[in-house]
């Protein structure tokens, strides 16, 4: 929370008895169902503002990267205040690849608020982050919005949860969920989707009605650390839920670490959570109550605040394991240091290492040489945005290829992860996506049309997504919506037969020039501007062919008595292919890195000499 968000934010609510009975709920949802808007609504309907504050949108999307990609990342607190109740929220990210931050936040929690689109339905990350909350046995509610779209079938939206929910062998009690329809761009909540009402009241009601209360346990302290928090004027901060017992604010307590270790440290402050921000906690606190505690040296996620006399420690949270792995290399290229504050493998290394801390899906391994490290993670989408995060902090780095994990039987059978990939698309475009998908090995799950649009699920493995969705875009011009998530381990399906073309690589150092990229527009397709600077080695382009071949765009067209070299200043040239970093990490092949630097991204061969890559070619 920012000093700025903190400032614009009315004085905090007047302290109530420390027993105020409480509600502790999460709202999962697939990516862009509506889940931190719908938080907006609340937090304007309990009248946490003025009325003449203007808060913006995105409320708890505080990060740039949340607000810029539309998604949450960070799974954040709020709490409110209603008939007086306190209700803590938990916003929790909706895409599989931050699953690690998912299972964490749901233990914090007692219900659930099941957030799904009207029109698409159930999607692949509902199913993810919904089997998570069936498993702890939580109480869902569940909220079908955006019933205003175009051509939305919100009845038939409910059927398909309770079918997916029945796959999941959900109790009879989860079963029975409770229904709110409503649309939470236009702010209103209630029991029928035809019938508009002026708020979100009915939302909060239901909440309160469905969702059992937080309990407080009698007995010695436990507390699990689900998220921690850092404040560059304190320090990091533990946040969990308050399992059992009381805690208080100069507590003497016990560490429990994941490996069964105890330290005695002491809580130097205690904070709750009121609205948007952290208030301060003198007296006790219950369990069942979300709190952040100042003072705890030397903690990791999963570790147990405990009794000082009689410690006990809780299970660790279960994480899911990763699935692919990318290098981390220092930045070695000609153009090296340009850009960045950090550009050593120290500063590598301990941002990496940093990490770890808190980004529980992610591992980091040293390697033989040490400037280079192998960074595990969920997918393509969360280590982008780890990549992102670190650019945007000044650090100058290079990626390698990314690979799947392959493990390994007892009896040497190869194993792959496969994921379940859904795709829903015009009618017209389907048989051009199930050529696309089964070329990677793909299976067709099911293929459900409706309407003019089909929706077909098919399950591929890992490797197979790679560089799939700019492929799958272009075929349905641009009309796809893609989802995937992890679906389990499954024997290798063999070699994947993708023919890609070979790359341009330039031939010098230097800036490119608009005469020489004229005259080479036949070679293939560029990926530099005119004016461009440009180094030996670097992949400027994509060849017509499947050869890798290297020119010069660095040539100047040469004055002759005929003509002045100027002269052809007013050629025209095609829009250059600029990359996303994401499409930039699948398109790379495996003798080229991706060099990041806070302002730009360039492609390159490993070796950046063409006699060094002959050479390398001949050996093997």
């Amino acid at each position: 929370m920012t000093a700025a968000l903190q400032k614009r934010l009315l004085l905090p609510p007047q302290k109530k008895h420390t027993m105020l009975e409480k509600r502790n709920i999460a709202i999962i949802a697939h990516v862009d169902h509506g889940k931190t808007t719908l938080v907006d609504r609340i937090l304007w309907q309990v009248k946490l503002f003025r009325e003449n504050q203007d808060m913006g949108e995105l409320i708890l999307d505080s990060n740039d990267l949340e607000r810029e990609r539309g998604i949450t990342i960070l799974s954040k607190n709020v709490s409110v205040r209603y008939k007086n109740t306190k209700i803590n929220i938990i916003d929790t990210p909706g895409h599989a690849d931050f699953g690690g931050e998912v299972e964490r936040v749901l233990n914090m929690a007692d219900g659930v608020l099941l957030i799904v689109d009207a029109f698409e339905g159930p999607m692949p990350q509902t199913r993810f982050v919904l089997q998570k909350a069936i498993e702890l046995g939580l109480k869902p509610i569940v909220v079908v919005n955006k019933v205003d779209k175009l051509n939305c079938n919100p009845d038939d939206t409910v059927d398909k949860v309770f079918d997916l929910m029945a796959s999941m062998n959900a109790s009879e009690d989860q079963l029975d969920f409770p229904v709110v329809f409503g649309s939470a761009k236009q702010g209103w909540m209630g029991a029928d989707w035809q019938k508009p009402t002026k708020d979100v009241i009915f939302l909060l009601d239901t909440i309160i009605d469905n969702i059992p209360p937080a309990k407080h346990v009698e007995g010695t302290t436990q507390m699990r650390i689900t998220a921690l928090d850092y404040s560059s004027y304190v320090g990091r901060i533990a946040i969990g839920r308050l399992s059992r017992g009381t805690l208080q604010w100069g507590q003497e307590v016990s560490l429990v670490k994941r490996s069964g270790e105890i330290f005695k440290t002491k809580i130097k402050e205690l904070y709750v959570f009121e609205g948007l921000s952290k208030e301060k906690k003198k007296d006790l606190v219950y369990s069942g109550e979300i709190v952040a505690l100042l003072g705890i040296e030397n903690f990791d996620i999963g570790d147990t605040i405990a009794d000082l006399e009689n410690p006990e420690g809780l299970p660790p949270v279960k994480i899911d394991e990763p699935t692919m792995s990318m290098l981390f290399t220092i930045n070695n290229s000609p153009f090296f240091g340009q850009d960045g504050k950090f550009v050593t493998s120290r500063h590598l290394r301990d941002r990496l290492f940093k990490e770890t801390e808190k980004n529980l899906a992610l591992k980091v391994e040293e390697t033989d040489s040490p400037d280079t490290y192998l960074v595990y993670g969920r997918g393509i989408l969360h280590l982008s945005i780890l990549v992102e995060t670190m650019r945007r902090e000044g650090y100058e780095f290079q990626l390698g290829q990314p690979k799947v994990i392959i493990k390994k039987r007892d009896d040497g059978t190869k194993l792959e992860p496969i994921e379940l990939l859904t795709v829903q698309v015009a009618t017209e475009f389907s048989g051009k996506v199930i050529e696309l998908v089964t070329q990677r090995k793909g299976e067709i799950k099911n293929i459900d049309a409706k309407d003019d649009r089909t929706h077909l699920d098919f399950f591929i493995p890992s490797r197979g997504i790679i560089g799939l969705r700019n492929k799958l875009l272009t075929a349905t011009e641009g009309e796809a919506i893609i989802a995937h998530r992890f679906y389990q381990f499954q024997v290798w399906r063999g070699p994947i037969g993708i023919i890609q073309n070979g790359a341009l690589i330039a031939m010098e150092t230097g800036t490119s020039i608009a005469y020489a990229l004229a005259k080479l527009q036949d070679r293939g397709t560029f990926f530099v501007n005119p004016g461009e600077p440009v180094y030996e080695g670097q992949v400027i382009g994509e060849n017509t062919r499947q050869n890798d071949i290297v020119i010069n765009i660095c040539k100047t067209k040469k004055q002759t008595n005929m003509r002045a070299s100027g002269s052809d200043e007013k050629t025209v040239l095609p829009p250059p292919v600029k990359f996303s970093l994401e499409e930039a990490m699948e398109y790379i092949r495996k003798d080229e890195y991706l060099e990041v630097t806070p302002k730009s991204m360039r492609i390159r061969k490993i070796l950046l000499k063409e006699v060094e890559r002959k050479r390398r070619e001949k050996q093997s």
